[in-house]
């Protein structure tokens, strides 16, 4: 009997993920997770580019809006969370469709989690005093003489992944990307299903630059500054959270604190996004298993004849 199949949409932001993914629930019956290391936050929407919640409404999509901005989301969460809704959709006859650009819970997802050094929070403050005298971005590039692949993968500013990954490094000896590379229990084992992945890698970057910049825009018309304003005012939230340290969150609080002007705001994010994508794209070109399209309409059509398939 053949084993379901389990469908990956992958690609950089701004690209078209989510409209391609609902176009394919226009056609198939697919259950969507979603694959946003920021829109598992709740009261953060604009700056994710969560779908609008008319749109979840119609077209609902497991793992969004699962945490408060203050509590911690990791990749083994992720995975846990990921398997059962993935079990949930194959239970019902459905085809599960994971789709975002957080290329670190894709990779999770597929080879498992490995276990790795709980935390030392002497070595923790040690490296959080370094980086206050010499910043995240020169800690990220430490790491990249160290763990290049790793180093790909995370924002220069990004201080709690950049300061796991020399957590890792001080108490074993060995990289984060080493400890990922080791033998774990896949999800084509873990959920006896076919894995197929396909991403959307526009070839033209002058295009993608277009639409993250229209993006941010539509962003600040609809109330980004106001959204991170209303954060601002929660005394359980502060700016060194992962939430808040999302590209978009990251820059606008330190707007309102008076750091930059509107217009560096605005210019900060545009590079910052821009930067991100970068790495998206980096990580997905050393994804050699990948069925790459160029946009999302190419994508929902190769999913849609491929889940057929199924039956």
């Amino acid at each position: 009997m053949a084993r379901p199949k389990v469908f990956t949409l992958m690609g950089p932001t701004a690209s078209g993920k989510t409209d391609a993914a609902i176009e394919i629930a226009n056609r198939r019956d697919v259950d969507l997770i979603s694959v946003d290391s920021a829109m598992v936050y709740r009261r953060m929407d604009i700056g994710t580019a969560k779908p609008a919640p008319h749109v979840l409404e119609r077209y609902p999509h497991a793992l969004i809006d699962v945490v408060d901005p203050a509590d911690s989301y990791s990749a083994a969460r992720f995975v846990a969370d990921a398997d059962a809704a993935v079990r949930r959709a194959l239970a019902a006859g459905r085809t599960p469709l994971l789709v975002g650009g957080t290329m670190l819970y894709f990779r999770a997802f597929k080879h498992g989690i490995n276990a790795l050094p709980g935390a030392d929070a002497a070595l923790r403050r040690r490296i959080t005093l370094r980086a206050a005298r010499v910043g995240w971005p020169t800690l990220h590039q430490d790491l990249a003489a160290r763990d290049p692949a790793a180093a790909a993968c995370i924002d220069p500013n990004n201080g709690r992944r950049i300061q796991r990954a020399w957590e890792v490094l001080e108490i074993t000896g060995r990289s984060i990307t080493d400890a990922w590379s080791e033998s774990t229990v896949p999800a084509v084992r873990r959920l006896d299903c076919e894995l197929i992945e396909l991403a959307i890698t526009p070839p033209d970057r002058t295009i993608l630059h277009e639409r993250i910049g229209a993006r941010l825009d539509s962003m600040l018309a609809e109330g980004l500054v106001d959204e991170v304003d209303a954060l601002r005012d929660d005394p359980g939230l502060d700016p060194d959270l992962a939430a808040m340290r999302s590209v978009g969150y990251r820059q606008v609080w330190r707007y309102l604190d008076g750091d930059y002007g509107h217009t560096e705001m605005v210019d900060r994010i545009r590079a910052a996004t821009r930067q991100v994508a970068k790495r998206q794209l980096t990580w997905l070109r050393r994804w050699p298993e990948l069925t790459r399209t160029a946009d999302g309409d190419a994508a929902a059509a190769m999913i849609v004849t491929l889940a057929a398939t199924t039956g």
